[in-house]
């Protein structure tokens, strides 16, 4: 059965946070609101919970799992990134964008796409998932929560804890949460010197990147 920690939206409790964060480090996965839906968390480093993830999710290998980082200084240790590059991301960090990126050393090789060994990365600006990566001091491993057999990403804490009781350690609600996916970027065409890739256009607004 899972937990359901009912946070603050603006002031999310550091105790409750701590239990979440608990249970993460006990191979748990977490269901948590971010600033476009709804995502699936685990350790970065905890290979049976990333392996869980996926078959909640329904996706295999192939599908980009994202890194959730505290901001931009941090998701550069995880990704290959050029002074182009690094730009755009200044732009666009924190808000709703997943960026696609050359995965650096210290992203275990099982969790980058196995053809391209690049890895998707975000700095999300919800503040209760800001101040959960505070908690955890560490990016987590993160996939967008969207059912089986469904095309929209969930968004009502209630909603998920009926479907994913058994599945999830805990869900935590923070209040209202947005219903859309973030806007995927490829990023790795610019170290070629060509333009990014917009991969899905989602809740974050390609004008602000110029595209």
């Amino acid at each position: 059965m899972a937990q359901f920690f009912q946070v603050h939206p603006d002031n999310p409790q550091t105790r409750l946070l701590k239990q979440a964060v608990a249970a993460l480090q006990q191979g748990g996965i977490l269901a948590v609101p971010t600033d476009s839906s709804y995502a699936l968390v685990c350790q970065l480093d905890d290979k049976a919970a990333a392996e869980r993830l996926r078959r909640i999710r329904g996706v295999d290998d192939k599908h980009h799992l994202t890194l959730l980082c505290r901001d931009l200084s941090e998701l550069a240790s995880y990704a290959r990134v050029d002074n182009r590059q690094f730009r755009l991301l200044k732009m666009a960090t924190p808000g709703a964008y997943t960026f696609v990126l050359e995965a650096s050393k210290e992203v275990p090789r099982r969790l980058s796409h196995p053809a391209r060994k690049t890895i998707g990365l975000r700095v999300p600006e919800h503040t209760t998932l800001q101040a959960l990566l505070e908690c955890h001091g560490a990016p987590l491993l993160a996939t967008t929560l969207i059912a089986p057999g469904e095309s929209e990403p969930m968004n009502d804490a209630e909603a998920i804890r009926d479907r994913f009781e058994h599945d999830v350690a805990a869900v935590i609600d923070a209040g209202a949460c947005h219903a859309e996916p973030t806007t995927v970027i490829d990023l790795t065409p610019m170290g070629e010197g060509e333009d990014p890739e917009v991969l899905r256009h989602g809740r974050g607004p390609l004008a602000l990147l110029g595209l």
